[in-house]
């Protein structure tokens, strides 16, 4: 095929689009539209987002963009960027191993449940009220009658108090995560099993980017220009660019970037 950059510019020409126009639709800025006809590739930010520009410019033009993003990787991708890919079979490898031990706690949690369970039936049985009776008897001797009188004395005790135990809450198995771009923003989102639920999409403020639940979620952020809740709770998207992220049921932390998702 002809080169990425002329086949783009020879449908925008044909089609009589200025490039400020493609700017305004795309919310691609005109100097990477400009480098990518011109096929300056240094001049863009990296490969994820060359790939991303060529699908969203691609489509606007109605190009072929899967054959834009082929002729990229054949001839500009370098074998290093092709290497990252079993980071995320290795990723998941990882993962299988420190899911394994989860299954382990909820056991642990069924049977202090049902400890707990017998403790308190046991507790309950053992706890009828006892009644001890005892039985004094005084003989004394009247110096004047010479009669013999018996006491008996009856002692009652009560029934201690019993104590209800509560069962803990049970831990919560999935994530959700809520995002809302404040600004024009690449977001890539995957599953724990690398399953693609958002591939690579640059969203803007107003658009609605969805909502996604799975055991756990890998996110790649172009920039910190997106809020994100997970659970409920807000969870502060820290500077960088790109930036990921690792949201499970219990916590969230930063990816480093041989981690981060690519959505490639």
């Amino acid at each position: 095929m002809a080169d990425i950059g002329t086949t783009l510019r020879e449908a925008r020409i044909r089609a009589r689009i200025d490039i400020t126009e493609v700017e305004a639709r795309t919310k691609i800025r005109a100097k990477y539209l400009r480098a990518i006809e011109n096929e300056e590739w240094d001049l863009l930010p990296g490969p994820v987002y060359v790939k991303s520009f060529l699908r969203t410019y691609g489509e606007f033009l109605g190009v072929d963009t899967r054959m834009l993003v082929d002729e990229f990787k054949r001839r500009y991708e370098r074998p290093a960027d092709q290497d990252m890919r079993p980071i995320s079979s290795l990723g998941r490898e990882r993962e299988r191993r420190r899911r394994r031990p989860r299954l382990g706690r909820v056991g642990v949690v069924v049977v202090a449940l049902a400890a707990v369970a017998v403790a308190l039936y046991l507790l309950g049985s053992s706890n009828k009220p006892p009644t001890t009776t005892t039985s004094n008897s005084v003989a004394s001797r009247s110096l004047t009658t010479g009669t013999t009188a018996t006491s008996h004395t009856t002692t009652s005790h009560k029934p201690p108090v019993k104590h209800h135990h509560h069962a803990p809450p049970p831990h919560p198995t999935t994530v959700t995560v809520k995002l809302v771009a404040t600004s024009p923003v690449y977001v890539c989102v995957e599953d724990g099993t690398g399953k693609r639920l958002i591939a690579g999409v640059i969203y803007t403020a107003g658009q609605t980017i969805p909502t996604e639940t799975a055991n756990k979620l890998l996110m790649t952020f172009g920039n910190s220009t997106v809020q994100m809740k997970v659970n409920g709770k807000t969870v502060p998207v820290g500077p960088g660019a790109p930036v990921g992220y690792e949201a499970t049921p219990n916590k969230t932390t930063v990816l480093p970037a041989a981690q981060r998702p690519s959505c490639a």
